[in-house]
């Protein structure tokens, strides 16, 4: 079993509860308040951000050219996912330039950005991989029926596409190549899955 592998499934009761939290539940059914759903867009745009910046990183602290352009080609796959947040954002009236980040997302980003400043490329790996398996694995389980005609559709679509898919692995065959499976390395992937639970709560939270 590979390390990614092992992360992913010694993590899977918070997959799983990801998965049922009634925010995701909320994109599947297509139900969830509209007010919710664009805290969530605002917010996870200011993630992105962050997260696009771990991947410049990463790539410079890479010791092989191989790394480097993998790790910027993944960044480029960050601004292609924005795009998809800046379409919400202009359909309900988000300001994605001025968003107030929630104590949530400001957890989140503050531990990505500690990790890729402090870090070496190994665990900067981890502490990123956990987004992309989760969320691809959200947007597969909910699209396992067919993905429904409702507001929400695009965001399944995009977790869906085996195009996602493909990003989840090349993170996780990077996790694979550069990191060996330590105390730090557990604890960095069980940390940023604590975040993405909390930030799926948070966004629920908000009031409409």
């Amino acid at each position: 079993m590979t390390t990614s592998t092992e992360l992913w499934q010694s993590n899977q009761d918070l997959a799983r509860a990801c998965l049922k939290h009634p925010f995701v539940q909320g994109i599947a059914t297509g139900i969830l308040d509209r007010v919710k759903f664009s805290c969530y867009v605002g917010q996870d745009a200011f993630f992105l951000e962050a997260f696009a910046r771990a991947y410049s990183l990463a790539a410079v602290k890479a010791p092989d050219w191989e790394g480097f352009n993998t790790f910027h080609a993944l960044a480029g796959g960050v601004l292609e996912e924005l795009k998809l947040h800046e379409s919400y954002a202009a359909q309900w009236g988000v300001d994605l330039r001025n968003v107030e980040p929630i104590v949530a997302t400001r957890r989140y980003t503050d531990f990505l950005q500690a990790t890729a400043w402090s870090s070496d490329v190994s665990l900067i790996a981890v502490a990123m991989a956990p987004c992309m398996r989760l969320y691809a694995f959200l947007g597969q389980q909910l699209a396992l029926n067919g993905i429904p005609e409702h507001h929400y559709a695009d965001w399944i679509r995009t977790y869906s596409t085996s195009e996602f898919e493909q990003l989840a692995q090349t993170l996780e065959r990077l996790v694979d190549q550069y990191t060996n499976l330590t105390v730090a390395v557990k604890s960095t992937y069980r940390y940023a899955m604590l975040c993405e639970r909390d930030f799926f709560q948070a966004a629920w939270e908000t009031e409409p």
